[in-house]
């Protein structure tokens, strides 16, 4: 019984100690208010882009939900409203899949309001399939698309000075490769559609968004407008609604122990927009609300220029 007891109390110990020191994350505690200031956050309807637009309403943003699913963003910004005391939280249509829907996001943007202080690319999908324009869904929605919505809206930015762009990326980017000659003939960064190649393509997705931010803030150096990426920590949201049945299945269970809530995982990204004094870091990466190292590849800005090169050609950005 006192064997049996003191396995308990080493699994409880240990449950703590990965809890507290690995996966619960580091909290933002600025009081910084946000009134006057407009905000976008992509994939705000949920998650932790939900929470993330939750704290800026808050703190007095005016909150642009940019959401492919118009019942659910309208849900989520009338819940936000409430919640938050904020009028200022607003639909509109975005649909990171489409190239046009992407354009007619930024032309509607441009015309309608006045300010933009801080772009958060938080939408993420991880899953097989294609998007309008034909490229794999992980690599078209979470690089491609993201890149095109801040190339369009990167005057309005510097405009506004000084502003931000915040992309989430992910620790699994340490596992991504970028295949150009595989890029060039499949238009995506894997060849299969199995649950292997979308975790791939999901890794190798998020190695993307660690590139731009890198060749982002090298090509903004001296302006007003900083970008940082960041981990947002091991956080259970709608990404995994991609998975099989069986996988959620057993997933649930280990991801209710141990992993992030959404208002968890909003801290960081809440940190990489708000935090006083980080411009210096522009490019950088972070995890925990702390300064982290990028994988090697992430670091590469011979890599990361071809990327950017390749990814106007593919979208059309001059």
């Amino acid at each position: 019984m006192s064997m049996l007891l003191c396995l308990v109390s080493g699994a409880v110990f240990f449950y703590v100690i990965v809890y507290y020191g690995v996966f619960r994350g580091a909290r933002f505690t600025s009081s910084l208010k946000l009134k006057g200031k407009t905000v976008i956050v992509t994939g705000s309807n949920t998650g932790i882009g939900k929470a993330t637009a939750l704290d800026l309403a808050r703190r007095g943003a005016r909150v642009i939900l940019a959401c492919r699913n118009k019942e659910k963003a309208e849900t989520a910004a009338y819940d936000i409203r409430r919640e938050s005391g904020n009028s200022q939280v607003v639909f509109m249509q975005l649909d990171l899949a489409s190239f046009k829907s992407i354009r007619n996001f930024a032309e509607t943007f441009l015309k309608t309001e006045p300010r933009l202080d801080i772009l958060i690319n938080n939408a993420g999908v991880m899953g097989p399939g294609r998007t309008e324009d034909g490229f794999g869904m992980a690599f078209g929605v979470n690089h491609l698309g993201h890149f095109l919505l801040t190339n369009l809206l990167l005057e309005r930015l510097q405009h506004c000075g000084p502003s931000r762009v915040v992309t989430v990326s992910g620790l699994l980017h340490f596992l991504g490769h970028v295949d150009f000659p595989l890029l060039a003939s499949e238009k995506d960064l894997v060849s299969g559609q199995s649950t292997w190649h979308n975790i791939q393509a999901y890794s190798s997705s998020k190695l993307c968004n660690v590139l731009f931010t890198r060749e982002l803030a090298n090509r903004l150096e001296g302006t007003s407008v900083s970008c940082y990426t960041l981990h947002p920590g091991v956080v259970y949201t709608e990404l995994c609604r991609t998975m099989s049945l069986w996988q959620q299945l057993l997933m649930f269970p280990f991801a209710k122990i141990f992993f992030l809530d959404p208002e968890g995982g909003s801290q960081t990204t809440l940190y990489c927009a708000l935090q006083e004094g980080i411009e210096p870091l522009s490019g950088r990466h972070f995890s925990s609300c702390a300064l982290r190292q990028s994988g090697a590849q992430g670091r590469d800005d011979a890599l990361a220029k071809k990327l950017w090169e390749v990814s106007e050609r593919l979208t059309g950005v001059s």
